[in-house]
């Protein structure tokens, strides 16, 4: 970096969050000091075969440990803070600090990870962190999950204000934003400011958590079944509003998703998850109990198709088997690429007899935790900064946010869009974009990490479309000849007992060709033949069927 910043300039980067809504992490780096701000993961979107996270790449963070001096977390959210073991697998943070919520669900998650040593602190709203030329401050902010802050980087050139995700609710559920503190920091001036963009397009001031609550009251009373709903399990607060929607209606909770289990055991211990003795109830006890007693809180708000709600959709858990006069309840919107599978699953309920009930203008059973347009003009007013970077968000969005700026006052020319891994440099009287440094996404598969790149992914790409074909040739390693014709096998391609015709004509073909080589070049390369098979079959069978499977060449020796 430092070739790329001068003395005096503070470096400001994402590792992820820019072009894309997940996986967030920002950088803010001056002379020999990095503070990271979030540690966040991305779920895989239908493209990405097989893959169970995608993380930033830590490459620039690794080569540059030594000047890393903490890990601040803004909120609780998995794109916030669900890389946090992967990093710390690669890295040394000297400590990590979140607040409220955030505390308790990372220490649930690292219980998964108990061989990696860290540190995790808890900063309160008026705490300052005191590095040795860089310091942290906080200001609360509203959002769909619990104790979620801003932060401010103080730096010798100026502050850096990250808003991390909020909105701007004026009936919370919680306790209030800190709007005074956003204001003095407009009065005292902003250097710097990154927002959230995900809303960036919506030109609406975003409904209140409030309002939900009071649906979600008056849809449970006039439901006579059981209640199935489904919401992130990171959304403590939408959470404890079907709790009181159930009390209300003398209903008994049960629990399905292991993410929602833990997240509710952590809500519990915390005080966010608040219900009287004897309100949760274990599966086996439902039994016991008249549907119209009955509420099922679950995951799956987004067709994930291993969460509760697409096995009780398609037939397949074990527990919960969909019955007439069941309501099935989404509180949430899909995220943008989830639609089809959201469909799918609302579907494959109806289609079971279950009444289903989704967001809509009709049915405010979701609110967005993201502020829309006014909101963020009313932050951009209160902060007041010289310099403005759009983050969290996919390009659209970040461009939206990038406009809105500019007509609440930012100059154009100190309006930045973008890219994961850019490098802004910014000082007192300045801005630039300095270069770029390594970034990108790393695949997560089961429990591997970065094993799984762009070939694996093209391969399992090719496997899903169009199979795959293997010829195995068994050679005569002292005569050098083939013994007997090669052995074709389909997998996902043909089915080979209805082409018999193809599956003769590649077995001649190889033969052929390997017969031939062997009598010209009797100390043939056995990987040259392998990819002259591959070379052959593919030309051929794309002739014959239009369609390119997977080549798989075995040769034995006997």
């Amino acid at each position: 970096m430092q070739q790329l910043l001068k003395r005096h300039e503070v470096g400001v980067f994402a590792l992820g969050g820019l072009g894309e809504v997940g996986k967030n992490m920002y950088c803010v780096e001056y002379q020999d000091e990095i503070i990271i701000i979030d540690a966040g993961i991305m779920f895989p979107d239908e493209h990405l075969l097989g893959i169970d996270y995608v993380i930033p790449d830590y490459t620039y963070l690794k080569e540059n440990e030594h000047k890393i001096k903490a890990l601040v977390i803004t909120h609780g959210h998995e794109d916030h803070i669900g890389g946090i073991p992967w990093l710390l697998r690669d890295i040394t943070i000297p400590k990590i600090y979140a607040n409220g919520l955030a505390v308790g669900l990372i220490k649930n998650k690292m219980q998964e990870h108990s061989h990696i040593n860290y540190q995790l602190l808890e900063y309160f709203d008026n705490d300052i962190l005191r590095f040795k030329q860089v310091s942290v401050g906080f200001f609360r902010t509203n959002h769909s999950i619990p104790d979620s802050h801003g932060v401010v980087v103080r730096t010798p050139e100026g502050n850096i204000v990250l808003t991390g995700d909020f909105k701007f609710d004026f009936t919370p559920t919680g306790p209030d934003a800190s709007y005074t503190k956003m204001a003095r920091l407009g009065q005292k001036g902003t250097l710097l400011l990154l927002s959230d963009s995900t809303n960036a397009e919506l030109d609406a001031f975003t409904k209140s958590e409030t309002t939900v609550s009071e649906n979600l009251r008056e849809i449970f009373a006039k439901i006579e079944g059981r209640a199935i709903v489904a919401t992130f399990a990171s959304n403590i607060h939408r959470v404890q509003q079907m709790v009181e929607a159930s009390i209300s209606t003398n209903r008994k909770i049960a629990v399905f998703g292991r993410s929602m289990e833990r997240t509710i055991e952590v809500g519990q211990e915390m005080g966010y998850i608040k219900a009287p003795h004897g309100t949760f109830v274990g599966p086996r006890a439902l039994k016991h109990f008249k549907d119209n007693e009955i509420t099922i809180i679950c995951t799956g708000s987004q067709g994930e198709p291993f969460a509760a709600l697409s096995r009780i959709a398609n037939g397949s858990h074990r527990q919960i088997k969909i019955q007439s006069g069941d309501t099935v309840i989404f509180s949430s919107s899909p995220i943008p690429g989830n639609q089809t599978s959201v469909s799918r699953t609302v579907n494959q309920l109806f289609r079971r007899g279950a009444n289903v009930i989704t967001h809509s203008p009709l049915t405010d059973t979701h609110t967005s935790g993201h502020a829309g347009k006014p909101e963020l003009q009313l932050m951009l007013k209160l902060i007041k900064p010289t310099y403005f970077m759009p983050v969290h968000g996919e390009y659209r969005m970040l461009k939206a946010h990038a406009e809105i700026g500019i007509a609440c006052g930012v100059k154009r020319e100190n309006t930045f869009l973008m890219d994961n891994g850019d490098v802004l440099a910014v000082s007192q009287n300045n801005a630039r974009i300095a270069g770029k440094i390594q970034a990108g996404s790393i695949y997560i598969d089961g429990k591997g990490i970065g094993d799984v790149g762009s070939v694996v992914l093209r391969d399992r790409k090719m496997l899903s479309e169009d199979g795959l074909l293997s010829a195995i040739v068994t050679l005569d390693k002292d005569k050098h000849k083939p013994i007997g014709k090669p052995v074709i096998m389909s997998r996902g391609f043909v089915y080979m007992r209805d082409h018999t015709v193809l599956t003769n004509e590649i077995s001649d073909m190889v033969h052929a060709l390997v017969s031939e080589k062997l009598t010209s070049h009797p100390t043939m390369n056995l990987s040259q033949l392998r990819r002259d098979i591959t070379r052959l079959l593919n030309d051929h069978i794309y002739t014959k069927t239009e369609r390119n499977p997977m080549i798989l060449p075995v040769i034995k020796t006997v």
